[in-house]
């Protein structure tokens, strides 16, 4: 091609192809940028960004409370009781610091340190992101004695701000209806938002959050205020468990770092460490999570050895962390955040600021507390123990698989292609289904897994006890990744979709619990980084003469069978519903539920690991009263009930 076609062809490309997106257009143009994604996620995240800001105020020591209500026509108002958002001339931009602030990226306090000195969210560009994907915002501010307020359009001010009363309280409103244009659907899960401000609630002491739902006709209302803080949080996290002994907390601040962290040990056998960083949840950990693995194993073994506890047992860092429960909060004016998720902390002074910390404050509370003291390091033993075991259950089982021709699993119905990034693997229950599965499957790339049964409930028993159950080791070796620390490894992981299909029915959704329980517990990085999904079956097969149309639920049936409703009189129609998976022959399972085309699948993701923890510890521990509750206080989300 010459220069000339290049110019004056089809692909020419030159200055006036060059688009410059003034104010907010970007963010509606590009909106996963800047919160994620469009999808359900991203909508309850504009929230959390509005509520990061009146966080801000109360972690400054100028606010006492938040207020959300979630109104009838899905519109939020958050309302706090802080200064107050700026409202005077901005010198630069001589506007009013609240439009500024509502109208430009990364314009905001929270890079002024004299301001905020720690803050959350997504540092200055919160507010703007928030009234740039709403249809309409509304801000009102009370501040000297005013009430100042502004409107905006799809991010745009409808007038100058503007002063509309007086006032003797100080704080900003902000109510806010998210765009139908970006986001798909405008529906605020309650019990989601619920979850992250009552972490709000732990994490900063004495705050009050209310969360108010105006939806119903019987108004919906949880308040969040917990003047223990983290104390508080472990034992929400532990109130369905055995703790050992009261929580142990400490906090302190060196080098502008503040440190807080709270923990016990219980009667489990898992490790639940929730670390956070300027409220952020940080699901990945970083520096604040190695430094106080580090001081905690350390800190443990010197008390052990000085007091004669450990029996001439060596204690490792795993062993330390068998049954604790613990919340590691820091607050660092900059933090850095890495990772796949953004959600790993990488500042390398704070590992040692909480070691420091942690080693001294340890210390100083096991010499003041020794029959606690005892029983940490009577645990401690215990699971060294278990650990030793497990090593050799381990071993057993991979000196049995060399001596096998086939290392795999025989049941298993593996696929040709061995990139894993290409493969996926259906864990299926039964073996009738299992055998439609492999039938249907495409053999290139999907592998097939039948399970006799359920698995194992691993939240109550230990590693060595786990890796003797039959089901559990046919997944772990389907998989490749290992399990437990130390052993398992991502990098081996083989197939990059690990998809649970089990049958639409009670056992079915026991099984696929028992599944994600497993996965949670010891190999939680598969969900944290996005591997594990749930097939969606259909639940209905509806025959019209010679068609056939799948329902997933009941909505999609009854809009099927309205469609071919005439004059309130429907023709003869064939429904079925499907019990389990086996009904269906391969060709039907490949149609709605394997062909990539075509079928639904739902992600397991992340969004708040103290809560998945406390559901996990609710549905499969050993008290049967928080269970019925929780069953009973969901009964009416239930969308199929099998009976």
């Amino acid at each position: 091609m010459t220069d000339k076609q290049s110019t004056n062809g089809q692909n020419a490309y030159s200055a006036e192809n060059i688009q410059v997106l003034k104010g907010l257009e970007a963010v509606r143009r590009r909106p996963a940028m800047y919160i994620g994604d469009i999808t359900s996620r991203g909508l309850h995240h504009l929230v959390y960004e509005i509520v990061d800001n009146s966080i801000d105020e109360a972690m400054a020591g100028y606010s006492t409370y938040c207020n959300v209500i979630i109104h009838k026509d899905e519109s939020v108002t958050v309302e706090d009781d802080g200064r107050g958002i700026p409202v005077d001339i901005h010198k630069e931009t001589n506007k009013s610091a609240l439009e500024v602030i509502m109208t430009v990226l990364h314009a905001g306090g929270k890079f002024d340190k004299s301001t905020y000195k720690v803050s959350g969210g997504l540092h200055g560009v919160g507010a703007s992101v928030v009234n740039a994907l709403s249809e309409w915002c509304i801000v009102e501010v009370f501040r000297d004695g005013f009430i100042w307020k502004q409107e905006y359009r799809r991010g745009v001010p409808q007038a100058p701000v503007k002063k509309t009363g007086k006032t003797k309280k100080s704080g900003t409103k902000t109510t806010f209806m998210a765009d139908t244009e970006i986001f798909r659907k405008v529906h605020y899960d309650f019990d989601t938002l619920a979850s992250r401000l009552r972490d709000l609630a732990f994490l900063n002491k004495g705050l009050k959050i209310t969360l108010i739902d105006e939806r119903e006709e019987e108004l919906k209302e949880e308040v969040f205020h917990y003047k223990g803080g983290l104390i508080e949080f472990v034992r929400y996290l532990d109130q369905h468990r055995l703790a050992l002994h009261k929580p142990i907390y400490y906090e302190d601040e060196r080098d502008g770092v503040q440190v807080e962290i709270a923990f016990e040990y219980n009667n489990s056998f898992s490790e639940n460490i929730f670390t956070y960083c300027n409220n952020v949840n940080t699901i990945e950990g970083g520096t604040h999570l190695s430094g106080f693995k580090a001081a905690l194993t350390r800190t443990l073994n010197n008390y052990g050895t000085k007091n004669n506890l450990l029996k001439k047992v060596s204690i490792q860092g795993e062993d330390t962390r068998e049954g604790l429960t613990a919340v590691v909060s820091v607050k660092v004016a900059e933090p850095q955040f890495e990772g796949q998720t953004k959600t790993k902390l990488g500042n390398n002074e704070v590992k040692g600021i909480v070691e420091s910390i942690t080693n001294d404050k340890l210390a100083e509370f096991l010499e003041h507390n020794p029959p606690i003291g005892r029983k940490i390091i009577e645990k401690c033993i215990t699971a060294a123990r278990s650990r030793e075991a497990a090593k050799k259950a381990r071993e057993l089982t991979r000196r049995k698989s060399a001596l096998e021709s086939n290392a795999l699993p025989g049941k298993l119905a593996d696929c040709s292609i061995s990139d894993p990034a290409q493969c996926e693997i259906y864990l299926v229950e039964g073996d009738s289904a299992g055998g439609s599965a492999k039938q249907g499957r495409d053999r290139r790339f999907q592998a097939i897994l039948p399970l006799k049964g359920k698995i194992l409930n691993v939240e109550k028993a230990r590693l060595h006890k786990i890796l003797s159950n039959d089901e559990i080791k046919t997944i772990i070796t389907a998989l490749g990744t290992g399990v437990g620390e130390g052993d398992f490894d991502i990098t081996k992981l083989r197939y990059s979709k690990v998809i649970i299909m089990t049958d639409a029915d009670v056992d079915g959704s026991h099984i696929r619990t028992l599944l994600l329980t497993f996965f949670f517990r010891y190999m939680k990085e598969l969900v944290e980084l996005g591997n594990i999904y749930i097939a969606q079956p259909p639940l209905y097969k509806i025959s019209v003469g010679r068609e056939s149309f799948y329902a997933y639920d009941d909505e999609e049936k009854e809009g099927i069978l309205k469609r071919f409703s005439k004059n309130g009189k429907t023709p003869n129609i064939n429904l079925q519903r499907y019990k389990g998976l086996g009904e269906m022959n391969p060709e039907q399972l490949w149609d709605t539920t394997m062909d990539p085309e075509k079928r639904t699948l739902l992600q397991v993701t992340l969004e708040n690991a103290a809560e998945a923890d406390h559901i996990f510890s609710t549905l499969m521990g050993d008290q049967v009263e928080p269970r019925r509750q929780f069953i009973e206080r969901n009964a009416k989300y239930v969308r199929n009930l099998d009976i």
